[in-house]
């Protein structure tokens, strides 16, 4: 399987332009991809620059033989009309599930934030079979709204594989309650605006613990589950090139790596190569590339 991700910035390119075909063009260009996953997709905001339209409908247009779904972290009405911000989730695979989840927004007095929200796309690759494709954004400004989303994320993944290990009664009778698929390969993917040496980052790939789960309820065949930074996977000695602030500094002087592909146990022998596109400019992150499987 072959996974992109990309904070688009709205699709605005550091020239101020903003164009969601350049995007689509400079992930055709780095090869092969089976599952897009793009954040910051705006819908009408006319005041951000390049005054972005309804780049879910240019997407859809310009990807007429994908799936797309979009998740707003924002979705609001305001004098300039409806108004959508959040991530998309884009695929040529079989698409089994589709799941939002709104993160934990904790107030955090005087500091800017917004909502934020993952996308859950659980596709069908015909190596590895059902994959939980997740795509998120976390919080920048805030430290600690940022740390409930990560340990709301590290869960979300715990919870599946209880779901994996202790099914739901099973039901084939065409009503909501009929078998879902569940599986252990899972993707987690996005901006998480934190570095390797931060506390959050330590939280995200930190393994379930007995006490843990004993008080959540969990079966014991989640003792010891976590996220698996796939770069560090691939490369435990050498940081990950930095994919933001290679190009503006608007928010700081130095280039970061912010933009991480976390992955399940199960994946964690699967992950062939990443690699990050450190050239384009037409978002003020780069793209990373991740493939899985044979």
């Amino acid at each position: 399987m072959h996974l992109v991700t990309w904070n688009t910035q709205w699709c605005c390119g550091l020239d101020g332009r903003s164009d969601p075909a350049r995007i689509v063009q400079a992930v055709q260009a780095l090869g092969p991809c089976d599952v897009l996953c793009l954040q910051e997709i705006a819908v009408n905001y006319p005041q951000l620059a390049g005054q972005p339209g309804d780049q879910l409908a240019q997407l859809q247009a310009l990807l007429p033989d994908w799936q797309i779904f979009f998740g707003a972290a924002v979705d609001e009405w305001t004098p300039a009309g409806r108004q959508r911000f959040g991530n998309l989730i884009a695929t040529r695979l079989p698409v089994l599930q589709v799941q939002h989840y709104p993160l934990p927004y904790p107030a955090d007095a005087g500091v800017r934030s917004m909502p934020r929200m993952c996308t859950q796309v659980t596709v069908q690759d015909p190596q590895l079979g059902a994959v939980r494709v997740l795509t998120t954004h976390l919080e920048y400004y805030s430290k600690r709204q940022r740390m409930s989303q990560v340990r709301y994320l590290r869960r979300l993944h715990l919870e599946a594989l209880s779901q994996l290990c202790w099914a739901p009664q099973p039901a084939q009778d065409g009503s909501p309650f009929q078998t879902k698929v569940h599986t252990p390969h899972a993707v987690l993917c996005g901006d998480f605006n934190f570095e390797a040496h931060e506390p959050e980052y330590e939280a995200m790939g930190s393994q379930a613990g007995v006490i843990e789960c004993l008080d959540a309820g969990w079966p014991e065949q989640v003792v010891g589950a976590r996220w698996h930074d796939a770069w560090r996977v691939l490369s435990p000695q050498t940081p990950q090139p930095p994919t933001f602030k290679l190009f503006d500094r608007t928010y700081g002087p130095d280039p970061v790596a912010c933009d991480f592909v976390w992955l399940s146990d199960s994946l964690r022998a699967q992950v062939r190569s990443l690699d990050v596109e450190g050239q384009t400019q037409a978002s003020d992150h780069q793209p990373v590339r991740v493939v899985l499987g044979a």
